[in-house]
């Protein structure tokens, strides 16, 4: 039975192949397809046809707390670097509801990662430290659950 109301977004969980460290956000599910327009030269209309094109990716940036001893990012980030196409990951990220079932999934394929963030670091600062991880993909797809 559907729900009166949103799904809240702040209830979630990322399978990223590596540990089962929670993240703080994520960002960049987008699903684009670029538009191509045509015009032949003896068409009597004076606009444009429209088709879909190809599908266009945008990166994917998750972001958690640093803890002591952990460079999974780092590390990733190099063995990527070192062997070019292998330890590419599909990546999972769930939205769950109130019980902790999902209710909606996205993946995407063959993730490697392109960008690491080390934290900011400010002497008057009272918040944790947060380190990102910005992947590329070859496709983002919806699961229906």
């Amino acid at each position: 039975m559907p729900q009166d109301y949103p799904i809240p977004r702040y209830h979630f969980q990322v399978d990223w192949g590596g540990s089962k460290l929670s993240f703080t956000e994520v960002t960049g599910l987008v699903m684009e397809r670029e538009k191509i327009e045509y015009r032949h030269s003896d068409s009597k209309d004076f606009s444009k046809i429209a088709m879909p094109g190809m599908v266009k990716l945008n990166n994917i940036t998750l972001k958690r707390g640093k803890f002591e001893g952990d460079f999974e990012f780092n590390e990733w980030l190099e063995l990527v670097a070192n062997e070019r196409d292998g330890n590419r990951r599909d990546i999972t990220i769930r939205l769950l509801n109130e019980a902790h079932e999902p209710v909606a999934a996205w993946t995407a394929a063959r993730c490697f990662p392109v960008k690491v963030t080390a934290p900011d670091l400010k002497s008057d600062a009272n918040e944790s430290a947060i380190e990102s991880l910005e992947i590329a993909h070859e496709g983002l797809k919806l699961l229906k659950i």
